[in-house]
């Protein structure tokens, strides 16, 4: 299978710019123009591409007060039930295809990760040109085969997955017809701390199920991206929000617009600065030669006399000998009269 996948005609792999998501969520807070207002900041940070989430309270869980319906553990949202969480967080599905519509309009793609097969069929209709499988979605074989059917392509993020888990949906994804896989290594805590991160799994992904790799990050600042985009990742998906301030489920481990371009501008260095293999100096480098170091004769020499580590050094710039011959000119004499500071030449040594 090829380590790749294509959305919409940009390529996205080895070799391929690094593919930049701005995850949307619910950092709208429920207001359309503010959605919009995301869309823009995120093509003036950089980013390649818009991703929306379509469900709701009622596709994704139960209006239930039962205590598994509770959230715990310790996460942003401890004491909340499911359904008031999803409730207030959820993308108006009207919205979405005139969100679709502006992303376009700016150069941006749009997708959006599908939680049920009414979401899927609701996409379809839209057009979009990929699927992303969310984490926690990630189980469910049914939903991955309906979204595998569709022949666009899957990207998958496996936070909390099993390598058992990960191959069941892969193997689910390909059995129902997907040729273009991207696995994203992901932490699903919110936020994630870097020391969970775990990004040498990124090269590991992309060895071990021969597909395309990335990360979906939960941590704050742009240092893990970078990292990852070191390690190969191909992918980078991150929440933005407008404000941190104004509040909404997901604010809290988003980054603002001027963060998200600084992750952009640092992860377009780090691919730049990957480069390819070399062993010889650059283009820039070649001037810097000339300032190594050579042989010279560093104090006045006169004929005949003998060449000694008083007289003779290892020094800047790279005029004379190269320093490796150092020992064959010690105690060795000069063919002729030599002024200190004079590159030494093997013409200047005598036989």
């Amino acid at each position: 299978m090829p380590r790749e996948i294509n959305i919409a005609g940009r390529r996205i792999g080895a070799n391929a710019p690094v593919y930049v998501i701005a995850e949307l969520s619910a950092n709208h807070n429920q207001n359309f123009e503010a959605a919009v207002r995301l869309i823009r900041a995120a093509k003036d940070a950089g980013a390649d591409a818009i991703k929306l989430q379509t469900y709701t309270a009622d596709t994704i869980t139960l209006r239930s007060d039962r205590e598994c319906f509770r959230i715990g553990g310790g996460t942003l949202w401890d004491g909340r039930t499911l359904h008031d969480l999803y409730q207030e967080a959820y993308t108006p599905w009207e919205w979405q295809p005139r969100l679709k519509v502006v992303a376009e309009e700016l150069g941006l793609q749009l997708f959006s990760s599908a939680f049920d097969g009414s979401a899927v069929d609701f996409l379809e209709r839209m057009n979009v040109p990929a699927y992303k499988v969310a984490s926690f979605e990630l189980v469910d074989i049914g939903l991955i085969r309906k979204m595998a059917r569709t022949g666009k392509p899957l990207i998958i993020s496996t936070g909390m997955a099993s390598e058992g888990e990960i191959d069941e949906a892969v193997q689910a994804a390909r059995n129902a017809g997907a040729t273009q896989i991207a696995l994203l290594k992901c932490t699903s805590a919110y936020p994630a701390p870097a020391e969970e991160a775990n990004l040498r799994t990124i090269p590991e992904l992309a060895r071990r199920f021969d597909c395309a790799a990335g990360l979906s990050d939960h941590t704050m600042g742009v240092a893990v991206p970078v990292a990852a985009v070191a390690l190969g990742a191909s992918i980078i998906e991150k929440h933005l929000c407008l404000n941190r301030a104004g509040g909404g489920p997901d604010s809290a481990f988003s980054l603002e617009p001027e963060e998200f371009k600084s992750m952009v501008d640092a992860v377009r260095s780090a691919e730049k600065a990957l480069g390819s293999i070399q062993f010889a100096p650059g283009a820039r480098e070649a001037v810097s030669l000339r300032f190594r170091r050579s042989l010279f004769v560093v104090e006045n020499v006169t004929s005949g006399g003998v060449f000694t580590e008083e007289n003779v050094r290892s020094i800047r710039p790279a005029d004379g000998l190269h320093p490796r011959h150092l020992k064959e000119v010690l105690g060795r004499h000069a063919a002729c009269d030599i002024e200190g500071g004079t590159p030494l030449r093997w013409d200047l040594v005598a036989g």
